[in-house]
């Protein structure tokens, strides 16, 4: 059997030292089908996210997923990101964290641990209307 990981170790530290020192964690995640994101925000196939104690609820970094609840746009959002698809936390401040490199190992526990579902509730809804948005007063 093979050691365990020491990522989701790591990474719990980095969380822990960002929060215990005022600062605000953010992830970087490269996406996959196996990652559960709001797809509208994923740029060039990565997300980077607040994982700050006053942006998230129900936070927990396991040891094969990391799992919370957000809001996006006013839109609250369940996420699930395999560990193997975090490239980075860091503080937000400073910069300082851990990145980690990405490989086909990580690709196949990715796909080991979540299987795409239909309900998937983070597809992107209709394509917003550009320009400045308004309010109107209705009587």
């Amino acid at each position: 059997m093979p050691d365990p990981s020491t990522k989701p170790y790591l990474m719990r530290a980095i969380y822990d030292w960002c929060v215990d020192s005022g600062y605000t964690p953010y992830l970087t995640v490269t996406v996959d089908s196996f990652t559960r994101v709001p797809m509208e925000y994923v740029k060039d196939g990565q997300i980077v996210l607040n994982i700050g104690p006053v942006a998230v609820e129900r936070f927990k970094i396991g040891n094969e997923l990391i799992e919370f609840s957000a809001r996006f746009n006013g839109a609250g959002r369940e996420i699930s990101i395999p560990l193997g698809a975090v490239s980075a936390i860091y503080a937000r401040e400073n910069g300082q964290g851990l990145s980690f490199e990405l490989t086909a190992a990580d690709a196949t526990a990715s796909a080991q641990i979540a299987e795409p579902d239909d309900s998937d509730e983070t597809r992107p809804g209709p394509p917003r209307p550009p320009g400045k948005p308004s309010l109107r007063r209705v009587k």
